[in-house]
């Protein structure tokens, strides 16, 4: 976590060698990301962004995008712990209903689809930017859901403004002007009475 510009998307842009480093090495599974094809490190991870996508094809291959052999067990799955389920046997045609102009989606549900997509990838890694910044406090609620178990026997790679959504973090990194100024857990953290303490107490003042 951390202010605008201090630098979180491009440590994600680094891990998925969008960027190169300059220095330093990068390792997934003991092996630096140098040593690897860019296709190859992009196969490894998931992601969910702030800017949620859709394109104008059926549910069914906005689900399975580019991951072919995927049964439709998994999707109903993955919809269901998405909370989309429902709305999805609510269309016409159900998973083949084409996703077009005539078919009404919100912010919120954009937004469950881009996590019902990345379950269905199943990448050992994931990164969430921001991902729900763009939904209302209820719909939150329940994309955080989804996003725990989304998280779940993944490495997660978590950007976020609302510190909600990163309070169970096994590890927390506090980035300003593109240092890593504090880290730790969420306790340690608040325990420090540092940058974080601070960002996370003056969020909670303006919540209560």
């Amino acid at each position: 976590m951390g202010p605008t510009g201090a630098g979180k998307t491009t440590l994600v842009n680094l891990l998925m060698r969008f960027y190169e480093v300059n220095s330093g090495t990068i390792r997934i599974d003991g092996i630096p990301t140098t040593q690897m094809t860019r296709q190859s490190v992009h196969n490894l991870f998931s992601m969910v962004l702030q800017d949620t996508w859709l394109f104008e094809g059926t549910v069914r291959e906005n689900l399975v995008y580019d991951n072919p052999g995927v049964t439709d067990q998994q999707l109903e799955e993955a919809c269901k712990a998405c909370g989309i389920y429902h709305f999805i046997q609510t269309l016409p045609q159900g998973l083949d209903t084409v996703l077009d102009d005539s078919v009404a989606i919100s912010a919120g549900q954009k937004q469950l689809f881009t996590i019902a997509r990345a379950m269905v990838q199943n990448h050992p890694m994931l990164i969430l930017d921001e991902a729900t910044s763009s939904v209302d406090t209820r719909t939150e609620l329940i994309t955080q859901q989804a996003m725990d178990q989304l998280t779940q026997r993944r490495t997660s790679f978590v950007i976020a403004h609302r510190l909600s959504t990163i309070r169970n973090a096994d590890l927390i990194l506090v980035l300003k002007d593109g240092d890593i100024i504090e880290q730790g857990t969420h306790q340690q953290l608040l325990d420090k009475g540092g940058f974080y303490a601070d960002l996370y107490n003056s969020q909670f003042e303006r919540v209560s």
